[in-house]
């Protein structure tokens, strides 16, 4: 990306508003951002290696090049354009150009098949796409005759397509030089982009997010930008982000969780942005940057911890009883501590030594080193897993959120940190309980409505205009917060009565390295069973620790002492179940290990790696039924998709295994 730095007799004419007055749109934050920290770093990217890093300024005058090349290419206000690629400063760019615009970016998430793609193109109606490279023009030209309305494709990395047809496929270097020039040329140009800024209004659409489709297809959640910024600024405030922060933006571009906090909450505060080099060399690059805010979902801490403790079963004797000594005493004194509770002297001086010897060069590995807060959230985490994270010293707060609300319903305030809640409601936002139990909402960053669907809109909405989650929970008696159960449809009862809470159960059995996923049933059932997914990477280190060969996940996902590996890992699940009154009489009482990973391209996943539990209960039938009649075994072909789109079937005869369950202290007495 050429960098181009404004000169200040060039940024003042860029700055035809009054940013600082009237900043109710995104690039109206970013005309104020390049007037009053021109000189701040705004992104980072690391290409090759280096990173590289653009100011307020470069951002500026580079968007504004870029939205005047799409114009010239036919792009105008109220069109909607697709935007699909990794997080590179070319794909933020996109969003900004359209949006200064006044058009409307539709996020799709990178990894989508062709099918789901068309299906977001096709429903948004768009008419241009900004895409990454060579694979995402690929898919949408495979699915070329169902966008109709499709009439540019612009792209960012060259590799690959210099021999396409380029009637309809437009290099983005090539728009922006196009852009540049035009300004360069004609003063009136520029004229008219300022105007165009300036035209933008607070209830104009800002952004479609379509949603992760966990219960079915996949709505169009229409934002308007005025109830983005605001939700942002009440939680910049909130956190006391300032320009000083630094965040890593490695989440789908398409979640609401990315462009809420790298995008809203960076535009309001003015922090820099980093993009990693590749998704896959996110958590290397994490590192590097060393972010002072961070955001991941349960599922990335899970694997952190996962590689921790991979790491230390290959270390010395001497390195693992050190390391598992002082864990536990951060375990029984970190948390107090970051709390600012009182602790004895000496569990103060056994942790302070654990932070020399063990936490702070932990934290640094792992590149949380700067991290002043954190928060997590996108599904529920296990309590032991954020107890771990926030024993070590680290800012760990929760925050439960949706799509429709932009974001934020709750989140934690310091000192007020439970890991069995969400907080109170976020500044602004109005919570009440449904008397089904059904928790509902009121938010400045509340969505519009489901894009050409009205039905669909007036089904999400009370009639005094609350927002319904689909989420129960109710909130505690002792802290004020709201504790969220499961999915309002999910949670259900055994036929003894007991209440049966799926992602309970799912998020303690999550715990443990080896468990990458799990599936829980119950409800009008006589037990529990769950379905198992093992976590290749810390399997295969064990395997390989043990000598215990194979050739597939499938052949070590059925190899016997993984079995009774598992089997310690729900044992323990069960116990510590039955520690609790209220899930005491849902213990496992038998599960298996599936022959394949759940996968978001075969369906089984959301693209944000939720369960669709339902689908999962149709596909996996026959193994569901075994699991319950007795069986010790049972066959199952399922159908799965490759990388490059074909499709197969794998078939297995998948073992099931009885655990034991623990007395409850009523069936004792």
């Amino acid at each position: 990306m050429p960098r181009g730095i404004v000169g200040a007799a060039q940024r003042e004419d860029a700055v035809a508003i009054d940013a600082t007055a009237a900043a109710d749109t995104f690039p109206k934050l970013l005309v104020h951002n390049a007037r009053v920290r021109a000189d701040r770093p705004a992104l980072r990217h690391k290409d090759l290696g280096i990173w590289q890093t653009w100011t307020w300024a470069d951002l500026l005058d580079e968007v504004r090049a870029y939205a005047v090349g799409l114009h010239r290419l036919g792009l105008k206000r109220g069109d909607t354009i697709a935007i699909v690629g990794a997080n590179r400063p070319r794909i933020y760019g996109s969003v900004m150009a359209a949006q200064m615009l006044g058009a409307v970016p539709v996020p799709v998430y990178a990894d989508a098949v062709a099918d789901e793609l068309a299906y977001v193109l096709a429903h948004a109606e768009v008419r241009f796409a900004a895409v990454e490279d060579q694979e995402q023009v690929d898919k949408i030209v495979s699915v070329a005759e169902r966008l109709p309305k499709l009439e540019t494709m612009v792209y960012d990395e060259l590799k690959g397509l210099r021999d396409y047809d380029h009637a309809k496929l437009r290099a983005i270097d090539d728009v922006i030089a196009d852009g540049r020039t035009a300004l360069a040329n004609d003063p009136k140009v520029a004229e008219w982009l300022d105007n165009e800024i300036a035209a933008g209004k607070g209830s104009d659409i800002s952004i479609i997010l379509y949603t992760s489709g966990t219960t079915g297809q996949s709505k169009g959640v229409v934002l308007s930008a005025k109830g983005c910024i605001d939700a942002a600024r009440d939680t910049v405030a909130f956190d006391k982000l300032t320009d000083q922060d630094e965040a890593l933006a490695y989440l789908p571009i398409a979640w609401v969780g990315d462009h809420y906090l790298n995008y809203a909450q960076q535009l309001v505060a003015g922090f820099c942005t980093a993009c990693p080099e590749h998704g896959e060399t996110a958590m290397q690059d994490l590192r590097e940057i060393g972010p002072t805010f961070y955001f991941a979902p349960p599922r990335t801490f899970e694997t952190m911890l996962t590689r921790v403790m991979i790491r230390m079963e290959d270390a010395s004797f001497i390195k693992r009883k050190l390391f598992h000594y002082f864990i536990g005493v951060a375990r029984r004194y970190g948390e107090a501590i970051l709390n600012g509770q009182p602790v004895p002297v000496q569990g103060r001086l056994l942790y302070r030594l654990g932070q020399f010897l063990v936490y702070a060069p932990l934290k640094n590995v792992l590149g949380l080193s700067r991290v002043r807060v954190a928060y997590t959230a996108g599904e529920a985490i296990g309590p032991d897993l954020f107890s771990f994270y926030r024993s070590l010293g680290m800012n760990l707060k929760q925050l439960y959120g949706q799509t429709e609300a932009f974001l934020y319903v709750t989140c934690q305030p310091d000192g007020q940190i439970y890991s069995d809640t969400v907080g109170p409601a976020a500044p602004n936002v109005d919570i009440r309980i449904a008397d089904s139990g059904e928790v509902l909402f009121k938010s400045p960053g509340m969505f519009v409505g489901y894009f050409k669907d009205d039905a669909k809109t007036k089904e999400a909405m009370t009639s005094d205009g609350y927002v319904k989650t689909g989420d129960a929970g109710f909130f505690d008696q002792k802290t004020g917060h709201l504790k969220i159960i499961d999915r309002a449809k999910d949670v259900g009862k055994l036929n003894d009565g007991t209440l049966f809470p799926p992602k309970y159960i799912e998020n303690k059995l999550k715990f443990f390295p080896n468990i990458r996923e799990a599936v829980a049933y119950g409800d009008k059932r006589d037990f529990v069973a769950v379905m198992l997914n093992i976590d290749l990477t810390a399997v295969g280190s064990w395997a390989e620790r043990n000598n215990v060969v194979y050739g597939s996940y499938q052949e070590l996902a059925g190899h016997p002492l993984v079995y009774d590996m598992v089997a310690r890992h729900v044992e323990e699940t069960n116990r510590a179940l039955a520690a609790d009154k209220m899930t005491a009489g849902a213990q496992i009482r038998r599960f298996l290990i599936l022959h394949k990973e759940l996968d978001a391209d075969d369906g089984e996943l959301t693209r944000t790696q939720k369960v669709r539990r339902g689908f999962i209960a149709e596909r996996y039938d026959p193994l569901i039924k075994a699991l319950y009649d007795g069986s010790a075994e049972a066959d199952i072909s399922t159908e799965v998709t490759f990388e490059d789109g074909r499709k197969g079937n794998l078939s297995a005869r998948v073992k099931i295994r009885d655990v034991t369950t623990v007395p409850t202290l009523e069936k004792a007495a």
